[in-house]
Formats: structure tokens, C-alpha cells, sequence
């Protein structure tokens, strides 16, 4: 099949590749892991602080005690830590997926510096050597058990090699200090062990608490969108249903309306254009259900501008209900173009009715640009949301109305919005009343970068041939 041949009839090109450029944009990502994240950058805080600890001890023993030191073997180990960290921090940049083999390798290197830095000043009978139980500890929160079990097991040979190799460490302090350098050292290393543990510890335990949050989070919002998608096939079925029918009544009234005893009496004729009007708002609601769910009745999609969209939104709903107080303003600068959004246009509707059911006298729906957000906001004079609602609010079937299915209308115009790429707020206001602010990104509207994309396909093309 040609790219002709492909096109839908009536549709403009690059408007068709935006929507499939969108519906792939909507597709689920992978999601990142945070917590991994999270837990490589307390690793790389925490061999900072090694480093630190490391160059302070050299300083001190070589030259506050005078004792002999291989500075420059010990210079080199602190060098491939830093190096390492530098490694760390890129890859955080980058903002790849952290993983358990990466946390793990991360910590058999810490435990490999610790242990040269030991074997070139004393070995076991250094008073740092306690610092594996940090490493152990840290690697037995951070990893799986497989990888925690290896690591102890390194951990415990490395200790044990130290007690036969290793290069002596004469420790000389003043005859009459109140401690000596070892029994000191001993104790700097207990307060080093204790508070990194409990400050460490307690922040990777957060991170699995966030990332267990997360999870529960996503869970939510897919058993949401599977809602929505089984609502979705519900509606577009009784769209179909109800299409014929509609039809007919359409066609009876029409003929009514040119029969002479009917159009004769000006109160039935009225009655019948009022009947074929709300027919045709009927159709029109039919029509946007299955647009919504990618199956136009015979109408094809259309490229529009920003102000019409809105204006044209604006005064459909206020046709359909004249009753209404409707204050609209339009704050936008620029008219650019973008594709008509079916399932915007009827999320706002939602909200409009919403406002219009507690606040019949006044409404207020304005429209702004903020820098490439458009910004679409509904204000009533109505007695606002309850707190343990708002609290809630987005939910299927979080609703004060006493009748059935109520609370999806929220719930959908969420969806819709964040679909879009957008944000739902709802609040309260001071002066009474509630506010509710969709924003979404002008992006997901626009056409231009379709174009081009169609004028690079078409060079594409032309290279090909």
C-alpha cells in the first residue's frame, strides 16, 4: 500500500501523522527507578566522605604523629575513588537505570580501597578496620540477598588477609596523653560507624519507602486507565446503538416540520424545531464519543486555530444552555494552529456543567497562555469542594451527588488532561466558590512540528528513490 493509499480521505497528511506521532507519545514508558538513583548518589556522598576521612588520617599520622606512611600508594587509592565517584556522577547525569550488579560492583570496589588503604598501614590491627561492618551494613540494606552474601564473604576474606599481610604501622604518641593513638583511633572509628549508619540507613530506607510509594502510584493510575478503556468500549458501543435511531427521529421530525396542520400552529411548530435541535445536540454528543474513541461518523477531523477551539467551545456550550450566566475571556496573544481536540472539548464541557449544576446565576471560564502552557480555568460562586473530597478529587467515583456513575466527570477530564501531558488543580477560593485550572502543554495541540516531520519523511523518500 502506497502512502496515498494509506492517507484517510478528507484528512490532511500532516495532521495524520501528528495522531500517530501521539498516540505513540502517549504509550507508557519504562519507568525510572528513582530509589536506584537515590541510593547510587548516597554511595557516592558517602565514599566523598571516605575520601575526606582518608586524606585527615594521612595528614594526621604522618605528620601530627610523625609516624612513616606510604603517602603516595595511599594517594593513588584516594585518586581511583575519586575517579570512580566522577564515573558515578556522570552516569547520574545521563539519568540511565540504576541496578543492583552496579550498587554491588559500586561497593566491592569501596571494600577493595578500604582493604589497600589497611594492608599499607597496618592491616588488621588498624583501628579503621571496623569500617567493613559500614560497607556490610550499607550493602546489606542497598542489595539482593545473593549479592549482600557475596559481598560479606569478600569482605570477611579481605579482613582475613590483613591479619597475615600487611605492611607494619608504628603508632608513636606523647607519653603522657590521657588515650592512646590506638585506643583514639578506635573510638573516632565506633562514632564514624554509628553516625554514618544511622544517617545512611535511615535515608535508603526513605528511598525504598518513596520507590514502594511509586509503585503503588502506578498501579492506581493503570487499573484507572483500564477503567477508562473498558468505559471507552461501553460509550462507543451505545454510540453505535444509539446512532440509528437518532437517524430516524431526525428524518420524522424533519418530516413533521414540512407537514401544513403541524406548521400551521406556531406552538407546535416551535416545539418541533426545539425537538430537532436537541436531536441534533444528541447526534453531535454521539459523534464526539466515537471520534473519542477513533471512529468518526462519516465527519473527518479538521486543522483549526487556538481561538476558534476555545471561542467555538465557549459558544457551543453556552448554545446548549441558555440559561446559563457564562463569563468567557480569552487571554491568549497569538492564534496559532492546532488540531481539533474532541476529548479537551469535552472535558471542559464536564467541568462547565459541574460549575453550572452548584453555580446556575455565575460562571467564569477564561483561557491564557503561559509560556507554551495553555492555561483553561473554571470559576463558580457555588460552596466550593469538601475537604475530604478535594483531597480526593480525580478519582472515579468521588462525587456529593446522590446518583449513580457520578464522580467520572473529574475523573476523566484528569485523564484526558494528563494524557495530553497536562496538570488538573482543583482548589477552593477565599472569596467562595471553586476554581478548577487544567494546563497542558501547547505542544500536544500543534501541528508545525508534523509538517516537518512530513517534509523530512518526503526527503527521506526522495534519498530512497
Amino acid at each position: 500500500m502506497t502512502a496515498a493509499e494509506g492517507r484517510i480521505p478528507g484528512w490532511p497528511g500532516s495532521l495524520v501523522r501528528f495522531l500517530a506521532r501521539e498516540r505513540r507519545n502517549f504509550a507508557p514508558a519504562a519507568p525510572i527507578d528513582h530509589a536506584g538513583r537515590k541510593n547510587l548518589l548516597l554511595l557516592i556522598q558517602l565514599r566523598w566522605i571516605a575520601v575526606a576521612g582518608q586524606i585527615a588520617s594521612i595528614l594526621i599520622v604522618r605528620y601530627g604523629l610523625g609516624t612513616a606512611l606510604p603517602v603516595m600508594e595511599m594517594a593513588g587509592v584516594i585518586g581511583a575513588l575519586i575517579s570512580l565517584n566522577l564515573v558515578s556522577l556522570l552516569r547520574l547525569y545521563r539519568r540511565v537505570r540504576v541496578t543492583n550488579v552496579e550498587l554491588f560492583a559500586g561497593l566491592v570496589f569501596d571494600v577493595t580501597a578500604l582493604t589497600l588503604q589497611l594492608y599499607l598501614s597496618g592491616g588488621a590491627d588498624n583501628p579503621f578496620a571496623p569500617l567493613y561492618l559500614l560497607q556490610v551494613t550499607v550493602g546489606a540494606v542497598l542489595l539482593e540477598a545473593w549479592s549482600t552474601a557475596a559481598l560479606l564473604g569478600f569482605a570477611i576474606v579481605c579482613l582475613a588477609a590483613l591479619t597475615r599481610f600487611h605492611r607494619p604501622l608504628n603508632l608513636v604518641g606523647d607519653e603522657g596523653a590521657v588515650i592512646d593513638p590506638q585506643s583514639l583511633g578506635l573510638l573516632v572509628c565506633f562514632v564514624i560507624n554509628a553516625v554514618l549508619l544511622v544517617v545512611f540507613v535511615t535515608r535508603i530506607n526513605r528511598n525504598a519507602r518513596e520507590r514502594d510509594q511509586r509503585l503503588a502510584f502506578l498501579r492506581q493510575r493503570a487499573a484507572e486507565e483500564d477503567h477508562i478503556v473498558r468505559m471507552g468500549l461501553l460509550a462507543s458501543g451505545a454510540a453505535h446503538e444509539l446512532g440509528t435511531p437518532l437517524s430516524t427521529l431526525s428524518i420524522i421530525l424533519g418530516d413533521w416540520q414540512r407537514m401544513p396542520q403541524l406548521t400551521e400552529d406556531p406552538e407546535l411548530s416551535g416545539e418541533i424545531a426545539s425537538m430537532r435541535a436537541e436531536v441534533a445536540r444528541c447526534k453531535a454528543i454521539v459523534t464526539n464519543v466515537l471520534l473519542a474513541a477513533g471512529e468518526a461518523r462519516g465527519e473527518s477531523a479538521a486543522v483549526t486555530t487556538l481561538f476558534a477551539f476555545i471561542d467555538g467551545l465557549a459558544a457551543d456550550w453556552k448554545a446548549t444552555r441558555p440559561q446559563a450566566h457564562l463569563a468567557y475571556e480569552n487571554l491568549c496573544e497569538d492564534d496559532v494552529p492546532i488540531v481539533s481536540e474532541s476529548t479537551l472539548r469535552q472535558g471542559v464541557f464536564n467541568v462547565l456543567d459541574n460549575a453550572f449544576e452548584v453555580s446556575p446565576h455565575w460562571l467564569r471560564f477564561t483561557a491564557s497562555c503561559e509560556s507554551g502552557t495553555l492555561v483553561l480555568r473554571v470559576t463558580d460562586q457555588g460552596p466550593g469542594f469538601a475537604p475530604e473530597l478535594l483531597s480526593e478529587i480525580g478519582r472515579p467515583y468521588r462525587s456529593t451527588k446522590d446518583r449513580p456513575a457520578s464522580g467520572l466527570g473529574l475523573f476523566l477530564v484528569f485523564n484526558v488532561v494528563r494524557k495530553l501531558g497536562g496538570t488538573v488543580a482543583a482548589r477552593n477560593r477565599a472569596a467562595g466558590g471553586a476554581e478548577i485550572e487544567m494546563r497542558l502543554p501547547l505542544a500536544s495541540l500543534l501541528i508545525e512540528d508534523a509538517e516537518e516531520e512530513e517534509i523530512d519523511d518526503h526527503a527521506d523518500d526522495d534519498t530512497d528513490d
